[in-house]
């Protein structure tokens, strides 16, 4: 198999490509050709994962192995979790897939001599819309130098067999063979403030508002919910800001010396101050929109404003699905006799 199989850039990606890069690659894709502004990358693809463990495969037993285990087993998951973890950190990066990387690597660092990049990993069924797979394996940010990202790929890749995403797959009967891992290279963002915003109210349901979560900092402090992050609802038809809650934002996460985050006190005259003002929030609130409407149904979005630019930067965008999980859900059981199943769906409706 060639080289130019094993990467692709967001440019050539779209939502259709979720076999080859994963949920999160094909959503940076998508975004990417949609013209909105993302970070540029490029995804290790599926075939460099199949390729990889076709020589583990030869060794032993992997996708066998996970498919044998009872989803209720959980000493015996934890076992074999921690030995296919193993093998694929510990694995030989062969030499096509180490060439491949090192010149995607090169080219997309290359303007940027001191760059510092994300490694992230897109599962094949992550980020579906029937399916909360999301956030169960590995990411790593501030990854400072070629070797380092070679590691880190392995990681991602020995990531898909941690005890949560095997655990998740066993319980909803994912078949494996349909199971594999991408990963996403892509150029860190040195951010003033990150967050989170939602084209649905996450609390509500609500489809007429925008909600923005943000703190100083690197977003991944606000997804791992170690600062509580400013909260403003916007409504999308008039822009109009019906909340305002600002949080005492006590730390933030920020580049470490040597690569990886770092958390660091906010200082006393910042931690109760807004991190984003209004022509940020509307700026946030129209790109909300826009990306909703691409997608055509709502979505959890990542983003970050760059701290030397100011520009805001698209990281992430899922289909949102708590809501919609429980707008698709059945009101009521089916009933043969169609007396009692009326019954059963003004039963289960609540009064206005």
């Amino acid at each position: 198999m060639g080289s130019a199989a094993h990467i692709a850039w967001f440019e050539a990606l779209g939502l259709g490509d979720r076999d080859q890069a994963g949920g999160k690659g094909a959503s940076l894709g998508e975004l990417t050709r949609a013209g909105l502004a993302v970070p540029p990358g490029f995804v290790l693809t599926t075939a460099a994962f199949e390729h990889c463990l076709a020589a583990l495969e030869c060794e032993a037993p992997v996708r066998a192995a996970v498919a044998a285990l009872d989803p209720g087993a959980l000493g015996e998951i934890s076992a074999r979790a921690a030995a296919l973890r193993a093998r694929f950190e510990g694995a030989t990066l062969p030499q096509v897939l180490r060439d491949s990387l090192t010149a995607a690597y090169t080219q997309l660092t290359h303007a940027h001599p001191h760059a510092t990049v994300a490694v992230r990993s897109s599962a094949t069924c992550e980020d579906a819309a029937d399916a909360s797979f999301a956030g169960l394996q590995d990411t790593y940010l501030w990854v400072p130098d070629l070797a380092q990202t070679l590691q880190r790929v392995r990681s991602c890749w020995g990531s898909l067999y941690s005890v949560e995403s095997l655990s998740y797959r066993r319980q909803h009967a994912f078949a494996e063979e349909r199971v594999a891992m991408a990963v996403v290279v892509q150029l860190m963002v040195d951010a003033r403030t990150a967050g989170v915003m939602f084209t649905r109210s996450p609390t509500t349901g609500d489809r007429s508002v925008v909600t923005i979560e943000a703190a100083w900092g690197l977003g991944s402090a606000v997804v791992g919910g170690e600062v509580t992050p400013d909260r403003w609802v916007l409504s999308k038809i008039t822009g109009e800001i019906s909340v305002r809650e600002i949080s005492d934002k006590a730390i933030r996460h920020a580049p470490a010396a040597g690569g990886g985050i770092v958390v660091v006190p906010v200082a006393e005259g910042e931690r109760r101050v807004p991190c984003l003002n209004d022509a940020e929030l509307q700026a946030l609130g129209a790109l909300a929109r826009r990306v909703e409407r691409h997608y055509g149904r709502a979505q959890d979005i990542e983003w970050a404003i760059d701290r030397a630019r100011g520009t805001i930067l698209l990281l992430q965008s899922r289909p949102e699905t708590v809501w919609s999980a429980r707008e698709s859900a059945p009101i009521a059981r089916a009933e043969q006799d169609p007396l009692r199943h009326v019954l059963s769906v003004f039963g289960n409706r609540q009064c206005p």
